[in-house]
């Protein structure tokens, strides 16, 4: 079989999954999730790929939002929002997922996002900025005191009380530095020293690009709003290639969401191991 593998699953009547018997569902789904175990239907197609990793005890799914023409915001850097109430429930529905969401300093500085679960049913994830530099304003919603575990990665020579006034109780992550900055495989392994084993990679697109090219996802999750901005920055960024033979071609599920599509990437059987391996049977 091709390794090239599109299966288009329209989910039950092409409705939207936001109504208050949806709601429910989900909740069952969720926690089905949390425990390992498939979810029911109508999520299991879109969400069942997410229960575990085959490759170690972590689970790393990576979100983009974008228009039809690949780009994640205008020229002039406005992405609130591309995707529709759809598109922003499902994002939401993943960080109910995972134990840790994850953003690049460059994204929380620009959007200045809350990273909670708000639109449905389920817990809010611990807060992760990847901050090398220490440049991450204090007040930066990402660090509000709200109960939730905040973790700032840093280099190690960069000090704790960059900037002034960090809120209490944040949590400073030293990741060395390789040749190209802070390796993503690094990150995820400090990530799951401290517990947290199911992470989502929500933004930007250059540290989502750069967990796909450092192969240190296992899914990818690319919704696509039905917009045409004809410029702006786009969604992925990666070495090029000289022939259609070397692109990436993963195992792609497309899915429905009222008006705009989710394309689900099957990256796991190319993600490098970080946590502790899968025994095989």
């Amino acid at each position: 079989m091709s390794a090239w593998r599109i299966r288009h699953i329209a989910l039950e009547d092409n409705i939207t999954l936001s109504n208050r018997t949806a709601d429910a569902d989900w909740a069952n789904a969720l926690a089905a999730i949390r425990m390992g175990c498939a979810p029911p239907e109508p999520w299991r197609a879109i969400f069942g790929p997410l229960v575990g990793s085959i490759v170690d005890d972590m689970m790393v799914v990576a979100q983009l939002g974008q228009t039809m023409d690949g780009r994640t915001a205008t020229e002039k850097g406005h992405s609130h929002y591309i995707n529709g109430n759809n598109g922003l429930d499902h994002l939401h529905r993943l960080r109910a997922c995972v134990d840790a969401v994850v953003i690049g300093v460059g994204t929380a500085c620009a959007d200045d996002p809350q990273l909670t679960v708000r639109r449905v049913e389920g817990g809010h994830p611990a807060r992760v900025i990847v901050d090398p530099n220490g440049r991450l304003p204090a007040a930066a919603r990402v660090l509000a005191e709200d109960g939730i575990r905040r973790l700032v990665i840093r280099r190690p020579e960069i000090p704790d009380d960059l900037p002034d006034n960090l809120p209490a109780g944040v949590e400073i992550v030293r990741v060395p530095p390789g040749p190209d900055g802070l390796a993503p495989a690094d990150i995820l392994a400090a990530l799951a020293e401290r517990g947290l084993f199911r992470v989502l990679i929500e933004g930007g697109s250059n540290t989502v690009s750069r967990f796909l090219a450092a192969r240190c996802l296992d899914h990818l999750h690319i919704v696509t709003a039905p917009l045409i901005l004809g410029s702006g920055p786009p969604g992925l960024v990666l070495a090029p290639v000289a022939r259609m033979d070397e692109a990436l071609r993963p195992r792609t599920q497309v899915h429905i969401l009222s008006d705009e599509v989710l394309y689900a990437c099957d990256f796991s059987d190319q993600r490098v191991a970080i946590g502790r391996a899968k025994k095989s049977m």
